[in-house]
């Protein structure tokens, strides 16, 4: 998973703060990927000088927001229907795709959802259908064949069970708007150091 596109999709929702999209992130991916704050704004510093991203002005008490523009929407939704990952991060990239999409609102109802499980589904049958057989010689070719027929199961054999649950789970428990939960704001520094020199 890309922190870049999966921030993008969270931001379809509408405009957020970095630290709010930090808890996004962790909570829509259900823990499994933790990535730190700083890497968060890191990453929307970027997207604003791409021209993914843009101001949308402050929070009452002056975070700043951001919201997509019309290119950074274009490449959400282009990261949620599509199926390309890095060598070696398909797997991990295929369970984000499928937690981000079903926590977005209204995914369900069009038709988002079916349509990454859909595609991720033709292509996990494709690489399984592709791979290596006969053009195998070494015993790591073999061990790596193996391997990559194992995932593309497990990967079809998760699509289904995570297709069924959905089915059987209310859009209502899945489906969330941004979390107005406010960054809990610890002391200053300088009052820290201004109250030990008084003392």
């Amino acid at each position: 998973m890309s922190v870049r596109t999966s921030l993008l999709a969270i931001l379809t929702i509408g405009p957020a703060y970095g630290f709010q999209l930090h808890g996004e992130l962790t909570a829509r991916t259900a823990g499994r990927r933790r990535v730190n704050v700083g890497q968060i704004y890191g990453t929307l510093e970027r997207l604003v000088v791409q021209a993914a991203i843009e101001s949308a002005g402050t929070t009452d008490d002056g975070l700043p927001l951001y919201r997509l523009t019309p290119g950074g929407r274009a490449e959400a939704v282009e990261w949620l229907h599509g199926t390309d990952s890095s060598a070696g991060d398909e797997w991990d990239d295929l369970v984000d795709r499928v937690l981000i999409a079903s926590s977005l609102p209204g995914a369900r109802r069009a038709g988002v959802v079916r349509s990454v499980i859909a595609a991720n589904r033709a292509r996990w049958i494709m690489r399984r259908d592709n791979a290596p057989n006969g053009s195998v010689v070494t015993a790591q070719d073999r061990l790596a064949a193996v391997a990559a027929s194992a995932l593309a199961d497990a990967a079809l054999l998760w699509l289904d069970a995570a297709e069924r649950q959905l089915h059987a789970t209310p859009s209502s428990d899945v489906e969330r708007g941004l979390s107005e939960e406010r960054p809990r704001r610890g002391r200053r520094p300088s009052a820290a150091i201004e109250h030990s020199s008084s003392q």
